[in-house]
């Protein structure tokens, strides 16, 4: 089955995507308010009817909002998140409604998280200062090993490993964090202790981390697999879209990868970029090959990067 990737917000002032399976509808995140995020939908000719789940990455305030976990609990739609996120959620009445409804649902780091019977997504843990937060590689296929289209979505974390770079590869649409220029970063006359949290291991990835982490994707990737980059979260201040696209196409010509280069805004619905049906190795197969091949592949990290164990 195909699968169809919108952004609806993407910034520190609130964060919300769609990934589509058919007539199945995922929100990942709900940093806009439930008028903000409905206006959003209408951009793409969508509405809240073609939301049926939500997943949320973490519990910082701009990835999701109160009255649109209400509004959640209004429609019964289901919320996926980590038993991790329970504590920073238990003030929360909205969260406790969706409780008491029984739509909270949970899910674990890289276990298949079968939202239909032809869409699957793995939960991918990150390094960010929110205490459980998490990327998402989603799957979609006819069935378990057949046909299928992916994109991965990776937001809000400081650092990268070799595990994700393998959890990212092969896939038709990655959805990548390009949050800052370190040197405006650094000459923003922001307070220190912001400046050393976002340039931190468990802050935000820059220009320059990002584009390594996709070269790092590509090398593990089928050639010309990827087709297209979805920058996201970009810092208004300390970072400008003509930077980060050309961090992102720089690292794309050194692969030799025809990927387009998507640069997603704060306040713009992004165009419906939908995925082909082409088949590749899923997930779980490559995971076999990564269990196996850990003692090789654990140091191919960016030097300026170190590795985590999160599992």
């Amino acid at each position: 089955m195909s699968l169809r990737f919108t952004v609806l917000a993407s910034g520190s002032q609130g964060n919300a995507s769609l990934v589509q399976a058919g007539d199945f509808g995922v929100l990942i995140d709900c940093g806009l308010g439930p008028r903000t995020l409905a206006t959003r939908l209408e951009r793409a000719e969508l509405s809240w009817q073609h939301v049926n789940a939500m997943l949320l990455t973490h519990t910082h305030s701009d990835h999701w909002r109160e009255r649109t976990l209400f509004r959640l609990s209004q429609l019964g739609i289901p919320l996926y998140c980590h038993s991790g996120h329970h504590g920073s959620l238990a003030m929360s009445e909205a969260f406790a409604l969706l409780k008491s409804s029984n739509l909270v649902r949970p899910f674990q780091t890289k276990k298949c998280l079968q939202l239909t019977r032809t869409l699957c997504c793995y939960p991918l843990r990150v390094r960010h200062d929110s205490g459980y937060t998490f990327g998402f590689r989603f799957e979609g296929g006819a069935e378990a090993f057949g046909p299928s289209s992916s994109l991965a979505y990776l937001a809000d974390l400081g650092t990268w490993d070799a595990d994700l770079a393998e959890a990212a590869a092969d896939v038709e649409l990655l959805a990548l964090e390009f949050n800052h220029d370190v040197e405006m970063e650094r000459s923003s006359g922001r307070m220190p202790y912001l400046i050393k949290r976002i340039l931190g291991d468990r802050g935000h990835l820059s220009n320059v981390q990002a584009a390594e982490f996709l070269k790092e994707v590509l090398k593990r990737s089928s050639p010309g697999r990827l087709r297209r980059v979805v920058q996201l979260h970009l810092s208004q201040d300390c970072n400008c879209p003509n930077m980060a696209a050309e961090a992102a196409r720089s690292a794309l010509a050194e692969a030799e990868s025809g990927a387009e280069v998507f640069t997603a805004g704060q306040h713009d619905t992004s165009p419906c970029f939908p995925l082909s049906s082409n088949g590749f190795r899923p997930f779980s197969q490559r995971r076999t090959k990564t269990r196996a091949s850990r003692s090789k592949t654990s140091m191919l990290l960016h030097p300026n990067l170190p590795g985590f164990d999160l599992d």
